[in-house]
């Protein structure tokens, strides 16, 4: 297991193994404070220049955001169910189901801050077109995730999916035809731009090849999620123990106003030249149930 490096501002920590959750900081644990909001979030600058911006904006309001900053996405969602932490910021919808699922758990989204576009990249090739026979493929694990660039290349018409499921539960065992015989290779999403120089091409999310040190461009993949409505199932969240709004009401209608303000859209308008759109006007409660409901259905 990593070993996690701590400072009073934030904790680091490696992939956390089946045993267990690493003990956290205190000082990001939920506080008894009513004017105090405990947040842990991912690394990264879609979740930590919001919430930098989000932070003045409560602390204008009388709130105090403590945010504590991870690299982990197993963490987040356990520390918040079992009420370590009043939110988390780091996950889309699909994950968060998922996950769900995995833990027994019912962490639920509390507000849609940004859909999450991802796409194939590759520093070796400029076009889908100029992939080889037999080129190596790398996908996010998680199954959340797996279907996403297998869906992408499907839609290019370079392999054949049964698409009769929900994109969110596609994995390799759907592959009908691989005429070019791709050779996928599954990695953890947080290592997906890492990985990219040492494959032909890979599936990653936009914001880890901005801020990874690459050939290539977050602007420029080889192939791209565009549709609005197929990127429902992306859409980022900060997320809470199951009723935390009806519990909390005034923590939740802080972080909302907050983090769907206008300084906040005009930062992703900026970001990546504004491939990441916002999502505040998603009813967030409504596309949770439906979400729910198409799983339950497949």
């Amino acid at each position: 297991m990593t070993v996690p490096h701590r400072t009073p501002s934030k904790l680091l920590f490696g992939a956390v193994s089946a045993a267990g959750i690493l003990a956290l900081s205190s000082c990001g644990l939920a506080n008894d404070d009513d004017q105090t909001i405990s947040m842990i979030l991912t690394e990264s600058g879609p979740f930590q220049e919001p919430t930098n911006i989000a932070s003045d904006i409560l602390e204008a309001e009388g709130w105090t955001l403590e945010p504590t900053y991870v690299t982990d996405i197993v963490q987040p969602n356990q520390v918040v169910s079992n009420g370590e932490y009043d939110v988390n910021y780091f996950q889309h919808l699909a994950y968060l189901r998922q996950f769900n699922d995995d833990y027994d758990l019912d962490v639920e989204p509390l507000l849609a801050v940004f859909q999450a576009p991802a796409g194939i990249y590759s520093e070796r090739h400029d076009t889908v077109e100029e992939l080889p026979h037999g080129a190596q493929i790398a996908l996010p694990v998680d199954r959340a995730n797996n279907g996403r660039g297998l869906l992408l290349l499907h839609e290019a018409g370079l392999l054949e999916v049964d698409t009769s499921q929900d994109v969110t539960q596609i994995s390799q065992e759907d592959i009908i035809d691989n005429p070019n015989e791709y050779d996928f290779v599954e990695v953890d999403q947080q290592s997906l731009a890492q990985i990219l120089p040492d494959v032909d091409a890979g599936f990653s999310f936009t914001r880890l090849i901005a801020e990874a040190d690459l050939e290539v461009e977050a602007t420029e993949p080889l192939l791209i999620e565009e549709d609005a409505e197929a990127q429902i199932p992306y859409t980022v969240v900060i997320a809470a123990a199951s009723d935390f709004a009806e519990n909390e009401p005034e923590k939740y209608e802080a972080l909302r106003a907050a983090y769907q303000s206008e300084e906040v859209q005009e930062w992703f308008e900026g970001y990546i030249g504004g491939l990441k759109k916002t999502a505040f006007d998603l009813d967030i409660s409504e596309l949770w149930e439906d979400f729910q409901a198409t799983e339950e259905a497949s």
